[in-house]
């Protein structure tokens, strides 16, 4: 097919198969005053430029054709035919400018549009899209406003739904609420119109590359070298975990690290609302919840899945988060030779964890005495692993706590490890020790012995307890 010239002279341009439809166009023969994109950070005049250049681009592409190309040939074939509208429409930019614009247009095509430059920082802990003019991230625990932004709501919506389709699920005005993930793993939340009254929100938790272990969580001051010991040693002798914090405190991260130490031969099933845990085991099933469908059925609960659980010869479970009545069959599995099996729970003190667990079950309609939901927790859960997130923005492990037993109607616990407050620096970080209570023999202490690290956690313990004397001599 011929290819014609554009009406101000220049030399023809090719026509490739997806940019045919745009130079076999008439263009118009009066020239037009240049469109100039003054600031390619993000101006009200970059934004005009790049509609204009959009909308043509829309016009003149061939999605059927494209959706049969490779991610890297398809975004070679957008930015060939945007370089193709940047010279008829007579854009004036820098080659920078222009390369800022193509990386943007293809992103939106192909990506998640303005948030794909935000995906690839490894530093970012959570994105905070609140409408399509302000977009919030959280860097070093502290949370910042961005200069990005999204063309107008509607690219904003549409870019929630290619996330939560990847996915099997949609968000809308008669589904507005839905939690999803991203291919990596990382969480994400949206919700709609009309629920959210200034254009969709959408809240992603991002996880790093390369995956948190203790370790390194001993160098950023979560926990002692002591304390990492303790949680490896509860992590691999099969100790039934709670994982307790309040919001952004650091959760999955430190469930991730306890499975580090789960042996290679257990099998191990999770059950998540969205699939995020990153287990390393071979043997390893991931189940996640479902919604229900346009005509309300087909929902699959938190709680169908962790009764399922029990039919699949499981060795450990571990819920990404307990929130509801499945606490009741999480209790009954750790009761009934699941032993290591762990979960994460909304609180701010092991105590308050121990009370949100006899609330969940109480509110999931089940009639049973408040002396009988407690014991069956005493029977069941073996430690409380409190973090938290400090207003200074950095994370903290603030108690190992382990569950003793009963004492009347009141459940009674032992603190192994407490992180103190002591106060705040010059910059404003807040200053804080890990101190060892001198418990020389926890509950679990036989456990240790079955599975011969008994040890190994005799030395963490004298060690923690030396290096607390140490600090207060």
């Amino acid at each position: 097919m011929p290819s014609q010239g554009s009406s101000d002279g220049r030399a023809p341009l090719p026509a490739t198969g997806l940019g045919a439809s745009l130079l076999s166009a008439p263009t118009s023969p009066q020239k037009t005053a240049p469109i100039t994109a003054t600031d390619s950070r993000r101006s009200e005049s970059y934004y005009e430029v790049k509609g204009t250049i959009f909308g043509a681009l829309i016009e003149a592409i061939d999605l059927a054709q494209l959706a049969r190309l490779d991610a890297d040939a398809a975004r070679e074939e957008i930015r060939d035919i945007v370089n193709e509208i940047i010279a008829i429409k007579n854009v004036v930019m820098s080659i920078s400018e222009q390369e800022e614009l193509l990386d943007d247009i293809c992103n939106d095509v192909l990506g998640y549009g303005p948030l794909e430059p935000l995906l690839a920082r490894d530093d970012i802990a959570d994105i905070m899209v609140n409408g399509s003019g302000t977009v919030y991230i959280e860097v070093a625990g502290k949370i910042n406003r961005t200069g990005i932004r999204f063309r107008d709501n509607q690219q904003l919506l549409n870019i929630c739904q290619r996330i939560v389709s990847q996915v099997g699920r949609r968000v809308d005005e008669s589904s507005p609420i839905c939690d999803a993930r991203l291919p990596d793993g990382s969480r994400v939340n949206a919700i709609v119109p009309p629920l959210a009254i200034d254009g969709p929100a959408l809240t992603i938790r991002k996880f790093k590359k390369d995956k948190l272990t203790l370790d390194q969580l001993t160098r950023f001051g979560t926990i002692t070298p002591e304390g990492a010991e303790i949680l490896k040693i509860i992590g691999r002798c099969r100790v039934n975990s709670i994982v307790s914090g309040g919001t952004g405190s650091g959760k999955t991260t430190l469930l991730n690290c306890l499975t580090q130490f789960i042996d290679d031969d257990e099998r191990i099933i999770t059950c998540e609302d969205a699939a995020e845990l990153q287990l390393q085991q071979p043997h390893v099933v991931r189940l996640e919840t479902r919604p229900p469908n346009l005509e309300g059925e087909g929902q699959v609960t938190m709680r169908d899945l962790v009764k399922n659980c029990l039919r699949m010869r499981p060795e450990r479970i571990i819920v990404g988060e307990v929130r509801g009545p499945e606490a009741f069959d999480l209790l009954q599995a750790m009761n009934t030779g699941h032993d290591g099996s762990m979960g994460t729970l909304h609180a701010n003190s092991p105590r308050e964890a121990l009370s949100r667990i006899e609330s969940m079950i109480t509110m999931g309609g089940f009639s049973l005495p408040s002396k009988t939901i407690r014991e069956m927790i005493c029977s069941s859960v073996d430690v409380i692993i409190q973090a938290a997130r400090l207003r200074d923005g950095s994370r903290r492990i603030t108690h190992i706590t382990e569950v003793l037993g009963m004492e009347g109607d009141v459940i009674i616990t032992q603190d192994l490890f407490v992180y103190d407050m002591i106060g705040e620096d010059a910059h404003g970080n807040l200053i804080g020790r890990h101190r060892s209570t001198g418990i020389g023999r926890p509950r679990f202490w036989d456990r240790a012995r079955y599975y011969g690290e008994e040890k190994r956690l005799a030395a963490a313990l004298d060690a923690s307890i030396m290096a607390d004397a140490d600090l207060t001599s």
